[in-house]
């Protein structure tokens, strides 16, 4: 198994797939380490021009001859295909091969605080609200974050050696590969079930996450969520709990919300008061999000009022509530959520933005999930006012199993008869043209490429 060190400079790490956004990341981190880099891509991009700018060597289009005798490792993304060129080149030269998420873990290894931030849903907000905690704090954080953070232009950003925080994402278990100090469970729901066998099987693979951590180090959960001593009971790790019950060490009471929708509390640790704070994001799920980086920030010595700043000024990132502007008089706004849970928070937060009539446009993402939770998406999207479902993204799937949005349509109305199933974009652009009118709020939701709509129509 291959082993990064960063201090052994000639080691060559070679990345199928360079110019992704993660694998960008790593690439950028390995360069300013003194490390040699080489890849490939499909094409040249302003993020494989930055990095050739630094150092790295890279080829355009994938092939064998790609793969030098200098390479100590290649890493590669979970869409590589077994028949890759370079990916067979490096087998048959018995170079080691490795996933991103564990070159991911190599990476934690050489850090003193490396921290996960895991859960099914809120993982990029508390990344992202944790990231501006250190930065605020000048503690100099690296970070690998899931979406784009406007203060750092990206999602990825090289500092110390200090500080690592990463998302953790389950699927395929690939945070099976981290090594994290301190670990963040914010949730743990049913999804991802082309590759999980129900909600038991997650949890068990939120608890074999959970014994990755040292004996000194500590887990950061929700205390709110089923089964917790499933998780819990007999980690050495310490243990913090966060949530909206009283019996969870970091709990929030005296919740109030602005006329944008975010909210301010006061913050209850171990049963005592300690202080209000205010949110720059919207809703109560974010107020969860926010306890549980209160937590983190507190247990690595960063003061209450750097921490209450930094939650003031995060205004969110790049799909997460983001409003993207004013057509004819109603706002657009864009969201991330693709799991009912997500929807039903974000729709919630929306119910307390201005707006005369809320309507969403519903982009469902995979059939797997929409056939799995159809009748949760359908109680979730009912509180919209009005619903405009557009086909659903298959994105890695090609079995339809017998799914559509049609289907999700028909089991909404029974819920809300203001549901409309409208195929393509340019027909939901039509229809929204003709029936919102000033004062009304759109929002464009989903994993897939739903926000175009909203995109498109401001561009007009």
């Amino acid at each position: 198994m291959f082993e990064l060190n960063f201090s052994n400079k000639e080691q060559c790490i070679h990345f199928i797939g360079i110019g992704g956004i993660s694998m960008s990341g790593l690439a950028e981190l390995l360069l300013s380490k003194g490390f040699k880099v080489s890849g490939s891509d499909s094409k040249e991009s302003e993020l494989t021009d930055r990095l050739t700018s630094l150092g790295a060597r890279i080829c355009y289009g994938q092939k064998a001859a790609n793969i030098t005798d200098d390479i100590t490792v290649v890493v590669m993304t979970a869409a590589i295909h077994p028949d890759n060129p370079e990916l067979l080149e490096a087998q048959a030269r018995n170079i080691p091969v490795i996933t991103r998420a564990e070159f991911l873990g190599q990476v934690m290894r050489q850090y003193e605080i490396p921290a996960a931030v895991a859960g099914t849903h809120g993982k990029t907000t508390t990344t992202s609200m944790i990231s501006e905690m250190l930065m605020a704090a000048k503690y100099d954080p690296t970070l690998s974050i899931g979406g784009i953070l406007p203060s750092i232009g990206g999602n990825f950003r090289v500092g110390g050696d200090k500080y690592f925080v990463t998302e953790a994402c389950e699927y395929t278990n690939s945070f099976l590969s981290f090594f994290p100090g301190i670990e963040i469970i914010l949730n743990i729901d049913a999804d991802h079930l082309d590759f999980f066998k129900d909600i038991d099987d997650i949890r068990n693979s939120f608890k074999a996450f959970t014994r990755l951590l040292p004996d000194d180090g500590a887990l950061i959960i929700n205390g709110d969520m089923e089964k917790l001593s499933y998780i819990t009971d007999g980690l050495t790790a310490k243990v913090i709990t966060f949530g909206l019950s009283d019996s969870c060490n970091y709990t929030a009471t005296d919740i109030t919300y602005d006329e944008f929708a975010r909210p301010s509390f006061t913050l209850v640790r171990d049963g005592q008061k300690c202080g209000t704070y205010s949110l720059g994001v919207t809703g109560e799920h974010n107020v969860c999000n926010a306890l549980s980086a209160i937590a983190f920030g507190q247990l690595i010595g960063i003061s209450d009022e750097t921490i209450a700043s930094a939650l003031k000024t995060f205004t969110g990132t790049n799909r997460r509530f983001q409003i993207k502007g004013t057509y004819n008089g109603f706002t657009i706004l864009d969201d991330y959520a693709h799991h009912p849970t997500e929807i039903k928070a974000t729709l919630t937060a929306a119910q307390n933005y201005p707006h005369k009539n809320l309507w969403c446009v519903f982009q469902p993402h995979t059939y797997t999930r929409t056939k799995a939770l159809i009748d949760e998406f359908a109680e979730a999207l009912a509180l919209s006012d009005n619903i405009i479902l557009a086909d659903i993204y298959a994105a890695r799937e090609t079995d339809t199993l017998g799914i559509s949005s049609e289907t999700l349509a028909d089991r909404i109305r029974p819920l809300n008869a203001n549901v409309w199933y409208l195929p393509t974009f340019d027909e939901i652009k039509n229809f929204v043209k003709n029936n919102l009118s000033t004062g009304d709020l759109l929002i464009t939701m989903g994993a897939g490429n739903v926000v175009n709509i909203g995109e498109e129509l401001l561009r007009e």
